[in-house]
């Protein structure tokens, strides 16, 4: 069974979120020298991020990337990078070291898996969130190469994907890759995503990959709005 942490409204559950996290980070910190973090875009984190941006951490000895980009430009509004930079490396996380999955060198994919390789592993913590369809990550349904995203044996820490539920080709953490982590979270808020999730199994929805596995403990956070 997934743990769920519910809370009255986002801002208390941003506000427990960040808490959460910081104590995460400090607790390798002082266990390995270092942590790492992976996060997801969308509107949901924003006011996560921004408290979390204050936490006394030193923040020089995270590492810090994207779950998921599209493949646009840095300064797009559709760019994940972007809200990143705009709501979490700030304050205190400016001094985080990132890892941007901006895929800008002709040897595309398979650079941007050695540049990943950088970050110390497992991951402190993998935060995801998810689509209405049920998507997390960049794992659609629908995809051509859904299967291999989501084969736990799956060599490859980033693949390329086309949705065919949403637009813009997107560069994704594979399943395997999000298993490499101590914790796991799932962030969302509202009735129509609860229910969407409590179903997911049932309906096979991408992010079921993440609630019946057993290699990494992965619990929710949720608000009603």
């Amino acid at each position: 069974m997934n743990e769920w942490h519910i809370f009255a409204g986002s801002g208390e559950l941003d506000r427990a979120l960040a808490e959460h996290l910081g104590k995460r980070l400090q607790t390798d910190m002082e266990r390995h020298g270092h942590a790492s973090l992976a996060v997801s875009g969308g509107s949901t984190p924003i006011g996560m991020f921004r408290k979390l941006s204050s936490c006394e951490l030193d923040w020089s000895r995270v590492w810090l990337t994207l779950v998921d980009e599209r493949r646009v430009a840095t300064d797009s509004p559709a760019s994940n990078e972007r809200m990143l930079r705009e709501n979490l490396l700030q304050n205190r996380a400016a001094a985080a070291r990132f890892i941007s999955l901006a895929d800008n060198g002709a040897d595309g994919v398979a650079a941007l898996g050695r540049a990943l390789d950088a970050i110390p592993r497992p991951f402190s913590a993998v935060v995801l969130g998810m689509g209405g369809d049920g998507h997390t990550a960049s794992w659609f349904p629908g995809a051509a190469n859904l299967p291999a995203l989501l084969d736990p044996a799956n060599p490859a820490d980033v693949a390329e994907t086309m949705p065919v539920t949403a637009p813009h080709e997107r560069l994704t953490l594979t399943l395997a890759a999000v298993l490499k982590s101590r914790e796991i979270l799932i962030h969302i808020t509202g009735e129509a995503k609860k229910t969407l999730l409590e179903n997911a199994r049932a309906e096979q929805h991408p992010v079921a990959a993440i609630l019946q596995q057993t290699v990494t403990p992965a619990s929710i956070w949720w608000a009603p709005q």
